[in-house]
């Protein structure tokens, strides 16, 4: 199952991303994989077995959303240095959405540019992460700030890597899932609502949906001026519910649901979505055991993280609110009093 990424010019790019089991994978050149102990673990056999090229090198960083750092970045550079990589070389990010976020950066930086490609074994990197070439690291001011736009040269989606992914994982990838149903497509969210996704048929149904709709939206959209910026849906809210708990209470699909909920309740109090809507998205989060639930304990100090967002520009907060159920709308200029009413229903109570 191939779904195909083609940029419109002026800079226009070509790869695919292949749904289907890994195959042999051969370069004449040098390749530097990136991963993380806990994949090394369980699959870097597997992946090693695919793989053939004129000299192969596997780097290793720590695995945390924590480590997603310059710092980090620095330690693959080394290595790239340390191999003697040149611009022919290749960088293999084989992990979850942070191996994949520092790996196609660090591609982006040694000798300005060279090519990487994606090897998701993460739910959510598999729908989202790895598909579109968003690419960088965290800083203590917010999540992905500094990075590049940086597409990878091919996407290789094996659902056979998922069967050693914990639960709360596996949930944090159907949240991503839900959003692109919730803002795209009414009859993709009914499917949703009645799918068994621990069925591998139904699986690989859902991960083609959403990585065809992302693909539909990218090729479109690579640099997030338009419809692009659609598909952070809950990542207004969740990414300051992970920047308050400082990266160590949720994974980033469970903030991303908690930040549907919150976007849900904006948008019923402007009038875009029926509490009963509202209610259909959560029941489904809560289907998967994603957390629905967040105490704000300074209103406040939450409404001003939303400034240091990337979607905030001119002083002025973007919301990425749902339409009803399968469709979507960019509000901006939201008077203070009317975000922070909604802020208060998540508030701690008195």
């Amino acid at each position: 199952m191939i779904v195909p990424i083609e940029l419109l010019p002026p800079k226009p790019v070509k790869y695919d991303i292949t749904i289907d089991a890994l195959p042999k994978l051969s370069f004449d050149t040098k390749v530097v994989v990136v991963t993380n102990p806990t994949v090394a673990g369980f699959h870097l056999d597997r992946l090693l077995e695919k793989l053939e090229a004129k000299q192969l090198h596997v780097v290793t960083v720590p695995d945390g959303e924590q480590y997603k750092t310059l710092q980090t970045v620095e330690q693959i550079l080394d290595e790239c240095f340390e191999q003697k990589l040149d611009r022919k070389s290749l960088l293999i990010a084989f992990g979850g959405g942070v191996i994949g976020d520092m790996t196609g950066f660090t591609a982006s930086l040694y000798q300005r540019g060279i090519d990487f490609i994606q090897i998701p074994t993460t739910l959510l990197s598999q729908v989202d992460a790895s598909v579109g070439g968003k690419t960088g690291v965290n800083n203590k001011y917010g999540k992905n700030l500094i990075g590049a736009f940086y597409q990878p040269k091919a996407v290789y989606i094996d659902t056979a890597f998922l069967e050693t992914l914990p639960k709360r994982e596996f949930a944090a990838g159907v949240a991503e899932i839900v959003k692109m149903a919730v803002m795209f497509d009414r009859e993709y969210f009914d499917f949703l609502k009645t799918a068994d996704l621990g069925d591998e048929a139904q699986l690989k149904e859902a991960i083609r949906r959403s990585v065809e709709l992302k693909a539909w939206v990218v090729n479109q959209d690579e640099k997030e001026a338009g419809i692009r910026a659609v598909l952070n849906y809950g990542h207004t809210f969740g990414h300051v519910v992970e920047n308050e708990t400082n990266y160590t209470t949720y994974l980033h699909g469970e903030a991303v649901a908690i930040g549907m909920v919150m976007a849900n309740a904006l948008a019923v109090e402007h009038g875009l979505m029926q509490p009963e809507e509202a209610e259909e998205v959560k029941a489904l989060l809560e289907k998967y055991a994603l957390p629905t639930d967040y105490t704000i304990e300074n209103i406040d100090d939450f409404y001003e993280h939303f400034f240091l967002d990337k979607k905030s520009a001119n002083n002025s907060i973007k919301f990425i609110l749902p339409n009803g159920i399968g469709n979507h709308k960019i509000v901006k200029d939201l008077d203070e009093t009317v975000v922070k009413r909604v802020l208060a229903q998540f508030g701690a109570k008195q």
